[in-house]
């Protein structure tokens, strides 16, 4: 006996629709990171907890470390492209270009052109957006590169993001070769 479908519940009238302008809403949360501009476009608070949606400024040279987490991850390259570390194997993700990293699965990314990238990054279920926030500086706008950290900045954002990584289901994986 086939089972009978789940009927599509009512509407939630308690949430909202979200609309992002990261251009020029200067409400939305710009994050300084590893070099980058993240924007926080959508939070889980938006989507009852199912995906965060970055929009994600990368210069030349930047990216991610080596990292995985346990959370799907999709990219969508949007301007220039960037070198994806998946598994040990490298490619090009270019304009126009999704690429969905799995939950667990080793993965990094970096600029290797001469001009800034621009992804926008889906995570699903949300909760990436509250580790950025807490480990990130905020920065004035959706381009505007964090400032440089010195020596003993660069050591407390490496020892605070180890320290928060777990809580948000990720691990900061050693580079290729330093094993």
């Amino acid at each position: 006996m086939p089972s009978q479908p789940v009927p599509v519940p009512p509407d939630d009238l308690s949430r909202k629709l979200t609309v992002a302008r990261p251009d020029h809403d200067q409400s939305l949360p710009h994050i300084g990171l590893v070099g980058d501009t993240y924007t926080i476009l959508v939070t889980g608070e938006d989507t009852a907890g199912k995906y965060t949606l970055i929009d994600m400024y990368v210069p030349p040279g930047g990216g991610p470390p080596p990292h995985r987490h346990n959370f799907e991850e999709m990219f969508t390259v949007v301007d220039g492209e960037v070198e994806v570390t998946f598994r040990g194997e490298t490619l090009v993700a270019r304009a126009g270009e999704t690429i969905n990293v799995p939950a667990n699965a080793p993965h990094a990314f970096t600029n290797a052109a001469d001009t800034p990238s621009r992804l926008l990054c889906m995570c699903a279920p949300s909760g990436q957006e509250e580790f950025f926030t807490l480990v990130g500086q905020p920065v004035a706008t959706r381009t505007e590169a964090p400032p440089p950290l010195d020596a003993d900045a660069q050591a407390a954002f490496i020892a605070q993001s180890k320290g928060l990584a777990p809580e948000y289901k990720t691990e900061l994986l050693p580079p290729p070769g330093a094993e």
